[in-house]
């Protein structure tokens, strides 16, 4: 990952912010199962699967992290993916991204997991789904984060892929008890939305959000059509929507939240420096802007990090911060007693800060 998308601490004010920023109260809405893995939990689960290409020493994955492009990227991505073989993979890396989610205070996380991505290489269905619960319910019960699931398709496995995650996300048989949305991931070139709409219209009926990437390395046209085909009620990146100002209208007056990620733009080459990021033009227009870290040990990068990033791109201070803290509350899927508590929290503490 390149210098360019982390913020240095160079004074004593970008020091006590970055100390606001850690012990703020958070929601992230857009972070990868997979893509979370740490350093240490991607050696050691090499080193189970000696066959891989990934590398076995933390220290090596710095380079093997380095992005050439998008396409590198997801190359990247599926090879750690091939990783996840059984269902004690499977818990472990549950229970530790929501181990590194507290060490943040992130109070509660939509995970974004890609099934077919572990059915397809033989983990039966009902172990998978057993497996992150059990995760899902000792994090919550020992480190008092609540984890909730997206299942997405991943675009570039098709519409047999896209089949299969509809059916594990509807059917009352496998769906585990934490699903509440319905995703599209994956490269956006070749992939055009449209042809998913059936099954985001079955998620849909089942009574699952729709949350599809859009319009990170694709127009957009990209967005529209997640809009308009897909139903989107939250947009993944949609970096694209700055260059078209009726969209940027439409989103910021039907508060459909952007799910925005600097650091990952950057390493993806998506946007190709930070300065150039349009989050500037997404808050100018009126658009409701949530921080998060998409695939945070790839990108060298975590929440904490995001939120000094845009702090540095918005200009904002404490309470600005804090009021990126509560769009991401606002636009989750959490029931309305979840986010009155975690935006009192954030109030609090926000308080408490300024007064001391």
């Amino acid at each position: 990952m390149t210098d360019s998308s982390t913020v240095p601490a160079t004074g004593t004010a970008d020091r006590d912010l970055r100390a606001f920023i850690a012990g703020l109260p958070k929601a992230e809405l857009h972070v990868h199962h997979v893509g979370s893995a740490s350093p240490r939990i991607v050696s050691e689960l090499a080193a189970r699967h000696p066959d891989s290409k990934v590398p076995t020493d933390p220290g090596a994955l710095v380079d093997y992290f380095t992005f050439t492009d998008f396409a590198h990227f997801i190359e990247v991505y599926l090879s750690v993916v091939d990783l996840i073989r059984t269902p004690e993979d499977v818990r472990l890396l549950t229970y530790e991204v929501a181990r590194d989610l507290a060490r943040q205070q992130v109070r509660y996380a939509e995970l974004t997991i890609t099934p077919f991505s572990s059915t397809r290489r033989g983990i039966e269905e009902t172990a998978f789904m057993a497996a992150i619960e059990d995760a899902r319910k000792a994090a919550e019960s020992e480190f008092g984060t609540v984890l909730r699931w997206c299942f997405d398709i991943p675009g570039e496995a098709g519409l047999e892929a896209a089949e299969e995650t509809a059916r594990l996300a509807t059917d009352d048989r496998v769906r585990p008890e934490g699903l509440v949305s319905f995703g599209l991931g994956g490269p956006e070139i070749g992939v055009p939305r449209p042809q998913f709409k059936p099954y985001f219209d079955r998620a849909i009926a089942a009574g699952l959000h729709s949350v599809p990437h859009a319009g990170e390395t694709t127009g957009p046209e990209t967005v529209w059509d997640a809009l308009t085909e897909l139903r989107a009620e939250r947009i993944g990146h949609g970096t694209s929507s700055a260059r078209d100002p009726k969209l940027l209208a439409h989103l910021a007056e039907r508060r459909i939240p952007l799910e925005v990620c600097p650091t990952s733009n950057i390493a993806t080459r998506a946007v190709r420096t930070l300065d150039e990021h349009p989050i500037k033009d997404f808050t100018r227009a009126g658009v409701l802007v949530t921080i998060n870290s998409d695939d945070p040990p790839m990108f060298g990068t975590d929440l904490n990090n995001e939120y000094a990033v845009a702090a540095r791109l918005l200009d904002l201070d404490e309470r600005g911060l804090a009021g990126l803290a509560r769009n991401a509350v606002e636009a989750s899927f959490l029931d309305a007693p979840g986010k009155a508590r975690i935006a009192a929290e954030i109030d609090t503490y926000t308080a408490a800060w300024l007064a001391g």
